[in-house]
């Protein structure tokens, strides 16, 4: 169980508060985070032939979660404003489970992480994928969202395979 004074966004009294980083290094920082949306086949079918309505599913949510990523801090009441130095968001289509997984791949050079980064551009990725495709599937499943691996800063580098 984590007490609320080993959480780093809590002071001593257990009120909310923004980490100092100021005495931080700025070093290369990477972070990768991974979701899957799983659907019906036939939605799979229409994004992988490209005949959906309202265009390229895949290529307007790889937009959206490279604009996502770069808005976290705007999202995330506590979260710092970076300035992220590359966003690549990538898909695997898979025709076995009937789904679409995600992987962001966020990095920077600076004080603090970019695991929330990483993160939000996944899910804003997988919700796009959602938002374009709903009118053939509206039982579709985000799920398994998570950080794969985060590299860089005082803590060195975690590997969630």
């Amino acid at each position: 169980m984590t007490t609320s004074s080993a959480l780093t966004h809590f002071d001593a009294q257990g009120q909310a508060h923004m980490v100092d980083v100021a005495a931080k290094a700025a070093t290369h920082r990477v972070a990768v985070a991974q979701g899957r949306i799983v659907m019906n086949p036939a939605t799979l079918a229409i994004i992988l032939e490209g005949s959906a309505k309202k265009g390229d599913v895949l290529g307007i949510a790889r937009i959206a979660g490279i604009m996502a990523a770069k808005k976290t801090s705007d999202l995330i009441p506590l979260c710092h404003p970076l300035a992220l130095t590359r966003v690549a968001v990538d898909f695997k289509p898979d025709a076995a489970n009937a789904s679409v997984t995600c992987l962001a791949t966020v990095e920077t050079v600076g004080p603090t992480g970019v695991e929330m980064e990483a993160l939000t551009a996944v899910q804003v990725a997988l919700l796009t994928i959602y938002d374009m495709c709903k009118a053939a599937d509206r039982g579709m499943t985000i799920t398994d969202v998570r950080v794969r691996e985060k590299h860089g800063g005082k803590s060195g580098s975690f590997v969630n395979p």
